[in-house]
């Protein structure tokens, strides 16, 4: 009977991992299946842009995973029981899915921080859903060229890039910024300056050490007593993840990532491993990895090392885990390169400008690549013998037509 790997998310995370273990396990040993709940691949490192109005692909995961022997599922999952090695499904077939190995990667969403009237009234560019939403919203404030007054709270890396690529795209709006304390202040003093002189530029008002209060439907309540006119609030503020863990019984963290080990498996259920937001990792500086793109990789590729040595009986490789630095996007033209020390403090020297702006292109790019060719240009003939026999899997699919392949 073959192993049965479960996947849940195909985010970047959940994608790259079940794309590489179909590359380096037997398909006469293993099935894998994807689970996600939308059919497209969502680009969240761009979806500030296509809030700002840029088009972004969107590759269909049936064509991303044709012809490479995994089952994909579009399908919400609703519940995780690890002891009976199930997962509940919402879809049109409904009920269980059985698994040998489990790989949770649902990733996380935003966290309004209980912060009333956030949910009722403000976007958030989390989801694709959500940033189309707003996409909608700036444009009936009258397009690119038309007024209109857009608050983004919270000075973390999304709200910097989400303020900037929206005052670029659509400069007849009044773009103003929130900070809860200094602008940039994980960032070296000089790329601090460089960010207070593009936010200058692009004419961005910033509000440091201000906290929010309360997000009404035409404005931003704010501690102090300013009452901030918003015609678009965007709520950039944090992340959480799903209590889908913690209600299945796993061991997780305060804020319910999971609990794993150096190779990415849970503490508490063995035949569960976790990668990307989901999870919380310990990093090879002593500290948690933070929810990131760079972290997704390590993860994912710390995963596969794992559940590839345990199912073949190989040694199990230690892959880094390392937070090096922050690439961020200042609008299309513009954008900074901090690098960070192993204590993750901001090192005096960075880049800005157009280079940096190419480098997290760049970076964007490699990672729509690597995802809309998971398993990294797995030659056709072993693509043929990995495909899937059943039928109903096989009329959702396509062959891949070309191959590729990438370092690492």
């Amino acid at each position: 009977m073959k192993h049965r790997i479960v996947v849940l998310g195909a985010g970047y995370a959940g994608a790259y991992v079940a794309g590489n273990l179909v590359r380096r396990l037997s398909p006469a040993d293993t099935e894998i299946t994807v689970v996600n709940a939308v059919p497209d691949f969502v680009q969240r490192l761009r979806l500030n842009q296509l809030a700002a109005g840029r088009d972004i692909e969107a590759p269909q995961l049936a064509d991303v995973f044709a012809g490479t022997g995994i089952r994909l599922r579009v399908a919400r999952v609703t519940a995780v029981d690890p002891e009976r090695r199930v997962v509940a499904v919402a879809d049109a077939d409904g009920g269980d899915l059985g698994y040998d190995t489990l790989v949770y990667a649902l990733g996380s969403h935003g966290d309004d921080h209980g912060v009333p009237g956030v949910a009722e009234h403000a976007f958030d560019v989390a989801a694709r859903p959500s940033a189309l939403r707003l996409r909608e919203r700036l444009d009936g404030l009258g397009g690119r060229g038309g007024g209109g007054s857009v608050v983004v709270v919270g000075d973390g890396l999304t709200g910097i890039e989400t303020a900037t690529e929206i005052a670029e795209a659509r400069p007849g709006l009044s773009v103003a910024l929130i900070a809860r304390g200094e602008l940039g202040a994980r960032l070296s003093a000089g790329a601090r300056g460089h960010l207070r002189q593009a936010c200058d530029r692009l004419g961005i008002t910033v509000l440091e050490h201000t906290s929010v209060e309360a997000v009404e439907a035409t404005r931003v309540l704010c501690a102090d007593g300013t009452a901030l006119a918003s015609d678009a609030t965007v709520w950039t503020a944090g992340f959480a993840v799903d209590p889908i863990a913690a209600a299945g019984g796993l061991d997780v963290t305060e804020d319910g990532r999971i609990v794993v080990d150096r190779t990415m498996r849970s503490v508490s259920h063995p035949n569960v491993y976790a990668v990307g937001d989901s999870v919380h990792a310990v990093g090879d500086n002593g500290r948690p990895l933070p929810m990131s793109c760079g972290s997704a990789g390590y993860t994912g590729r710390q995963a596969i090392e794992a559940i590839v040595g345990r199912l073949t009986g190989r040694k199990i490789s230690n892959v880094k885990l390392v937070y090096l630095y922050n690439a961020i996007s200042l609008g299309r033209r513009d954008g900074l390169w901090q690098s960070v020390d192993e204590e993750g403090r901001a090192k005096p020297k960075y880049m800005g400008g157009r280079k940096a702006a190419r480098i997290k292109a760049a970076i964007e790019k490699g990672a729509l690549w690597g995802t809309s060719h998971p398993t990294f240009g797995l030659p056709k003939r072993k693509r043929r013998l990995a495909a899937t026999p059943d039928p109903s899997i096989e009329k959702t699919v396509r062959p891949l037509e070309n191959g590729g392949a990438v370092h690492g």
